[in-house]
């Protein structure tokens, strides 16, 4: 009898002792679901959203917001340069978690895609030597005017017969570098320019460029892509960039890259 109930004891002890690990499994298996990396798809030759450095690190402006999202997040990021022209195809496949790189906001991107909440208008402004006369879109007329080949503002200025016409002269730059040149040197009297990218040179020569705060064209935004059965990242990331319009962070961030506080309100 001693025996049996000796043996009894050690099968409840064991069942306890087993019991116990199966809830710590669980604790950890839940805790690592919770911790799993997020590996973010962008593009890493985009300034200043998405660029290398000179020590060939991957940083900018769409970087910073999402090291800070993974931070208060708990969680690991991973920056991963993708082909941008197949990044729908990342995303769906799984070799991303999110596409977070400047990322137009469009109909059809919906039909493939969750979007987080717009963070950032994605504009065509102008840009002027410093002292320049030119404070609108009809000021540009008899000008000559600079852009990028292949850029949004191009598409717009060819596409409007009337305001290409007005202009004495439309030159076309394989990048903006080549043209905010020419501007410093008294060879273009403006830019029409991705504000992002303009801003973003402007904040490097701020005694030389400025840039008149209008709207040339249509104005897109910009978003965080995620899987269509993604929802629950998607509302993980976007309570935390939430919080980080709401407590300043995401503008001191745009303040870093753009002297300029340009977070959509």
């Amino acid at each position: 009898m001693k025996k049996f109930i000796a043996v009894c004891l050690m099968l409840i002890m064991t069942a306890a002792l087993l019991g116990g690990c199966g809830s710590d499994s669980a604790k950890n298996g839940s805790a690592s679901e919770t911790a799993k990396k997020i590996i973010v798809g962008l593009d890493d030759n985009y300034p200043p959203m998405g660029f290398k450095d000179d020590k060939n690190e991957i940083v900018g402006f769409d970087v910073d917001l999402a090291k800070e999202a993974a931070k208060r997040l708990g969680r690991e990021v991973e920056f991963k340069a993708i082909d941008w022209s197949s990044k729908e195809a990342e995303l769906k496949s799984g070799r991303v978690d999110v596409l977070w790189n400047g990322l137009d906001i469009t109909d059809k991107r919906k039909e493939n895609m969750l979007f987080s909440e717009p963070y950032m208008d994605n504009r065509q402004i102008i840009f002027v030597a410093k002292g320049s006369s030119i404070q609108s879109q009809d000021n540009l007329a008899g000008k000559t005017v600079g852009t990028q080949s292949g850029g949004t503002a191009e598409e717009y200025i060819d596409g409007n017969a009337d305001f290409r016409s007005s202009m004495k002269e439309v030159k076309k730059y394989p990048d903006y570098i080549s043209a905010f040149m020419d501007l410093e040197n008294g060879r273009l009297d403006a830019i029409v320019a991705d504000e992002i990218t303009g801003r973003y040179y402007m904040s490097k020569h701020p005694d030389k460029i400025e840039a008149v705060d209008v709207a040339v064209g249509p104005v897109s935004t910009f978003g965080i892509g995620f899987r269509k059965d993604d929802q629950a990242l998607r509302d993980e990331i976007q309570k935390v960039m939430d919080e980080m319009k709401q407590d300043g962070t995401m503008s001191k961030i745009s303040e870093k890259w753009f002297a300029k506080d340009i977070i959509k309100k």
